[in-house]
């Protein structure tokens, strides 16, 4: 991937690709930018984008205040963008520029997207939210979701302590309304039935998320340490099956097909590929926020919130599964 690849010079040796200049006086930041612009493209595939968000994060972390207009030019490149994808790798991209820029000078990002007017001629403010907010839970990457949900948790916990109008007037799409009828709903009633949603002001929305991610969290942490203990019983019980386990494997593998075998290795292959990647990258490494356990996080976030005169206006809007986790973090509901 060519942004990926540049990616890599930027995060390095930006100083040194600054430096050099070209016969017109254009410097290597110039040619960046270029690219950067030519990934962004409205007219190109909106797949050019699946990792320039990495691309873009790098440059505004290292020479943000040397871009003048350009980080302002590039950020609404990155808005025009997002209102043409649909894929949730573009979108995930996308979203995490501004969940960067939250996490390092929220209110300059606030004002930005305040400033700039969406589609609709509204505040691109609402539109960023709602497709954040829309997504947030299919996030995938353990450091992306970190980034993500620590920008959701200042955005709540900002406009909590400044009373910011600027997001408290936004609405997004809450919960599935289920339908009260007892009749049995039928794969075409369904179909041609419209799913319906509960409104919610964002905030309530983001609380959700942040619950939503404490739960996987605590799944995530619970499996693992479950597969750690399998582990160490299979090392001790040693080699003594392995023969017949050989066997099982054959038997397994002889009532499926090729092609459904080499989807199976595939899928196994790129997932990983994705941890050693992220394992191994150093501008994740570099961040504070790649060391932060967020099951940790999030708990004393939400505990704290549930201390906050402000807090009844989040209960009303509680679920029975969110309860449940809330239970589990010491929070009476």
């Amino acid at each position: 991937n060519g942004g990926e690849c540049l990616r890599a010079f930027a995060s390095v040796g930006l100083e040194q690709v600054m430096v050099w200049h070209d016969e017109q006086g254009h410097n290597g930041l110039y040619y960046i930018i270029q690219v950067i612009s030519k990934l962004l493209d409205p007219k190109t595939s909106e797949h050019t984008a699946s990792f320039v968000g990495r691309l873009v994060s790098v440059v505004i972390g290292k020479v943000g205040s040397q871009l003048g207009e350009n980080l302002d030019l590039m950020l609404r490149a990155v808005l025009s963008k997002m209102q043409q994808a649909e894929t949730l790798t573009v979108i995930q991209s996308l979203v995490i520029v501004f969940a960067q820029l939250i996490n390092t000078q929220i209110e300059a990002v606030l004002e930005f997207l305040t400033s700039v007017p969406d589609p609709m001629g509204k505040p691109a403010l609402q539109f960023v939210l709602r497709e954040w907010c829309s997504r947030q839970h299919l996030f995938f990457g353990s450091y992306e979701k970190k980034v993500c949900a620590i920008a959701l948790s200042k955005l709540l916990l900002h406009t909590i302590q400044s009373n910011d109008k600027r997001l408290q007037d936004i609405t997004v799409q809450g919960d599935q309304i289920e339908p009260e009828t007892n009749e049995i709903r039928t794969r075409s009633k369904t179909k041609h039935t419209p799913t319906q949603w509960t409104t919610v002001p964002v905030l309530v929305k983001i609380y959700k998320l942040l619950i939503n991610e404490l739960s996987n969290q605590i799944e995530e942490n619970m499996a693992k340490q479950k597969d750690d203990s399998l582990s160490q019983e299979d090392e001790d019980e040693g080699w003594g099956d392995e023969e017949e386990n050989d066997n099982d494997d054959e038997v397994a593998l002889s009532g499926q097909s090729l092609s459904s075998l080499i989807d199976a290795m595939s899928e196994d292959y790129i997932n990983g590929l994705d941890d050693v990647e992220e394992e191994e990258d150093p501008d994740y490494k570099k961040d504070p926020i790649y060391q932060i356990d967020l099951q940790a996080y999030l708990t004393e976030f939400i505990q704290s919130l549930s201390q906050q005169p402000c807090y009844a206006m989040f209960c009303a809007h509680h679920n029975e599964a969110e309860k449940c986790v809330l239970r589990t973090i010491n929070i009476p509901v």
